[in-house]
């Protein structure tokens, strides 16, 4: 499990940072704010290796509970991905905030 684990996380921290570097480079054309395109191109490589790894760890993680992954996995996969998504792009945008403006 561990294996496999580590697999998909690589896999999608792969994918992450592909997309990651094309939605950074369209944000950066379009926008002119490297803060805001490096922001963007972490928080996507954050919530999809952690997609990934949810995608594979959760099917399992019912199954040992006893619960039936087919009907739960669904709901747990789209609420982790979609908080992630959420907190770590406002996250480190507050966090770089902070940082350029020093309060």
């Amino acid at each position: 499990v561990w294996r496999m684990l580590r697999k998909e996380a690589l896999v999608g921290a792969v994918n992450g940072s592909a997309i990651a570097a094309t939605t950074a480079i369209v944000g950066l054309v379009k926008t002119q704010n490297v803060a805001l395109a490096l922001v963007i191109a972490v928080a996507m490589v954050f919530s999809m290796t952690l997609a990934a790894v949810s995608g594979a760890g959760i099917p399992i993680l019912l199954t040992v509970l006893g619960r039936d992954p087919e009907t739960a996995s669904s709901i747990v996969l789209t609420t982790i991905t979609d908080t992630t998504g959420f907190f770590s792009f406002l996250g480190l945008a507050t966090l770089m905030h902070k940082a350029l403006i020093g309060h």
